[in-house]
């Protein structure tokens, strides 16, 4: 399993960003983005970025990460209603439906 973890751009040379999250910083090939710009969020699998993420999406992403690394050092986790975003299991159908990317709930496979 691969995971993606958001990364904010420090600076950029061709082909290439300097970026910087969950406590380090490195170099990641940027060939299957469009050039990015300072400031931005980019979430990065195995060393190169995927795509461009909003700050707010950033900070989603990295709450689950959050959860994940404490439940996998046995710490008690924060309770959901606390994380700062609806986890999927929490949604009702019609938020559920537009994060899938489908127009109403009726258009989920049986």
């Amino acid at each position: 399993m691969c995971i993606g973890i958001p990364m904010q751009v420090l600076r950029t040379e061709p082909g290439h960003a300097w970026v910087a999250g969950r406590g380090e910083v490195k170099r990641v090939d940027t060939a299957l983005i469009d050039a990015p710009h300072e400031g931005e969020w980019l979430l990065v699998f195995l060393d190169a970025a995927r795509e461009r993420i909003a700050a707010d999406r950033a900070a989603e992403v990295n709450g689950v990460l959050d959860l994940l690394q404490g439940a996998l050092a046995g710490a008690s986790t924060q309770p959901f209603d606390e994380v700062g975003f609806a986890l999927p299991s929490r949604m009702d159908p019609t938020a559920l439906a537009a994060l899938a990317g489908r127009a109403t709930p009726e258009s989920f496979p049986e």
